[in-house]
């Protein structure tokens, strides 16, 4: 495209075809988010996994059906899932797609949990635990990335922000499971089955209906098949309109355009791919970072070892300790899900300093109390630790809990989408494995706490820094951030040009006659095209002209000022209610 028409600013832009209304009164929408319920689940079984092996070994059935492991036997079975299938997920979902990924992750998932329930000893668990741990790596890899490229525009912030939150709804209905199935079933060995059968429903559900769900449509334009993805568009984005529509293909162009920009670097894309241009450094370069804050900012200490983290304010109490992990379970939920549904009210980059500063600021006091409890075995500091560990939670949950997933996918092309996010994995895991190492051994000396002051005080500066704001872009727009100004600006004028283009060629209207009322036009009565543009089925429109006439599939030409200039659009329903905006 010519530097030109990059710079011109296009007519039409995605805000003048998106819905307007309330998003459960548009039936293309409101099915759309019912699909997408669907792989949001996975995220529902990876708090539920996490969580279930730390909650089996407060069951004494599991203890003694499996002769009470220790020493390596006991970190076997709670390292086993993390076995990863991360080198492999994401060319499966490149090559066959983000919903046959699902299917066959799930399947293999699925045969894993039942060698789990029926594991007769303790290694046989342990290879069962290996199954579950690889497929629902390649879930993880898939459900996401279809979450992200299948939502309407206006929301795929807040719907892609739950998928990460809802972790915590695995997690808490994990350590409650066994709770209920240790006050009711104890001395039977389905007291440790039930909460283990719980991860077979998940993939029970992707098996049988994921063949309902839409395909990404950003794979289907890259495996050539626009007119199947402009179709998924039409019925979900255009509210089961004609694939002509303004917005189908706006997204359609912009979507084979950022193809063609991608496949005009590289050809083929393997994991060097990653940091073979300068957008793509600067891209690993944050998704390394925030990867490694996730795991890094103080929450490791809670989230792996609130027993001795209790143990150093001087709480040992197995009641006690079990009722704060139960209820700070619950409270993590509450505020992560809530914050997805700010994420574009307030942008990426502001709560990812609201985040930080309130984990820098909480974890200082955290520290203090920690140290008199320590030095001076002071009763107050004691009690003074656990709203100060609810409220770094808080504050952690503000951003990385639902941004995690979002920021990264968010900010990576189409191509390199899936191996780039694996990467994202990746360095978590190698995080975490520090984390299992270092920190139960240095936690014992209070001092400890004092690095990870100084660290998040490293990560503030780094988001002032370096974090790219990417509230209100396409997809596709927000990808092209990193690759320079002009990259970005041909995304934005694309879409709006074919947009622009369409409106010759489509009607207003689908499913009615358009009554057209001609009228004068006054000079204080001249405004947009774009500010006109209505869905609606029937439009009355205003001409420079004294009569009235009755027509069907009317055809707009937004920049044909020879012809008699709109002036106003209203919208009326089949019984002729009209309204002035669309809905």
């Amino acid at each position: 495209m010519p530097a030109s028409a990059a710079t011109t600013a296009p007519e039409w832009a995605l805000g003048d075809f998106v819905h307007q209304g309330w998003w459960w009164r548009n039936k293309g929408i409101l099915q759309l988010n019912l699909c997408l319920f669907l792989p949001i689940l996975i995220a529902w079984t990876n708090g539920l996994d996490g969580s279930l092996v730390n909650s089996l070994q407060l069951l004494p059935d599991w203890q003694e059906f499996f002769g009470e492991p220790t020493g390596v036997m006991l970190g076997l079975i709670g390292s086993a899932q993390n076995v990863s299938a991360l080198p492999f997920a994401p060319y499966a979902s490149d090559l066959v797609g983000r919903r046959m990924t699902l299917f066959s992750g799930s399947l293999g998932m699925l045969l894993g949990v039942i060698l789990q329930i029926t594991a007769p000893t303790v290694k046989i668990f342990i290879a069962a635990r290996i199954i579950v741990g690889f497929f629902l790596n390649i879930c993880l890899n898939a459900a996401p990335l279809l979450v992200l490229e299948l939502s309407y525009p206006t929301q795929r912030g807040k719907i892609t922000s739950l998928f990460n939150s809802c972790w915590y709804v695995g997690a808490m209905v994990s350590a409650w499971t066994c709770f209920a199935t240790y006050n009711t079933l104890d001395g039977d060995p389905w007291s440790w089955r039930i909460p283990t059968f719980l991860q077979a429903v998940v993939p029970a559900l992707h098996i049988v209906l994921i063949w309902f769900i839409p395909e990404s449509p950003r794979f289907l334009v890259a495996k050539g098949r626009e007119s199947e993805a402009a179709a998924v568009l039409a019925k979900y984005h255009a509210n089961g309109g004609s694939e002509r529509h303004p917005l189908v293909l706006f997204e359609i162009a912009q979507i084979r355009h950022a193809l063609r920009m991608e496949e005009a670097v590289n050809k083929s894309t393997t994991y060097l791919t990653l940091f073979a241009t300068s957008g793509n450094r600067k891209r690993m370069l944050l998704i390394a970072a925030i990867a490694v804050f996730s795991q890094w900012s103080g929450n490791g200490l809670v989230s792996y070892y609130l027993d001795l983290v209790l143990d150093n304010v001087g709480i040992s109490d197995v009641k006690t300790k079990t009722a704060l992990n139960g209820g700070l379970m619950i409270w993590n939920m509450i505020v992560a899900i809530g914050a997805s549904f700010f994420v574009d009210r307030f942008g990426r980059r502001l709560m990812f300093i609201w985040s930080t500063v309130g984990m820098l600021l909480i974890f200082t006091f955290w520290t203090l109390t920690t140290a008199l409890v320590k030095v001076r075995d002071d009763h107050a500091a004691r009690i003074a630790t656990i709203p100060l560990i609810f409220l770094f939670y808080a504050a952690y949950n503000i951003a990385y809990s639902p941004l995690l997933y979002t920021y990264v996918m968010e900010i990576l092309p189409y191509k390199i989408r899936a191996k780039g996010f694996a990467f994202m994995h990746f360095v978590i895991f190698l995080v975490l494995a520090f984390n299992q190492l270092v920190n139960p051994i240095a936690m014992k000396d209070w001092k400890y706490y004092l690095f990870y002051v100084a660290w998040l005080a490293f990560e503030l500066v780094f988001i002032l820094w370096k974090l790219v704001e990417t509230k209100g872009h396409t997809l596709e727009e927000t990808a092209a951030l990193f690759d320079g100004p002009e990259a970005h600006q041909e995304l934005v004028a694309i879409g709006g040009q074919q947009a622009s283009i369409s409106l010759h060629s489509i009607p207003l209207a689908t499913n009615s006659r358009h009554h057209v009322a001609l009228a004068p036009v006054t000079s204080n009565e001249s405004r947009s095209p774009r500010s006109m543009l209505s869905s609606g089925v029937k439009s009355t429109v205003r001409f420079a002209a004294n009569s009235e006439l009755e027509l069907e599939d009317t055809l707009l030409k937004p920049r044909d000022f020879s012809q008699p200039h709109i002036t106003s659009l209203t919208v009326s329903d089949a019984k002729g209610a009209e309204s002035s905006k669309a809905t």
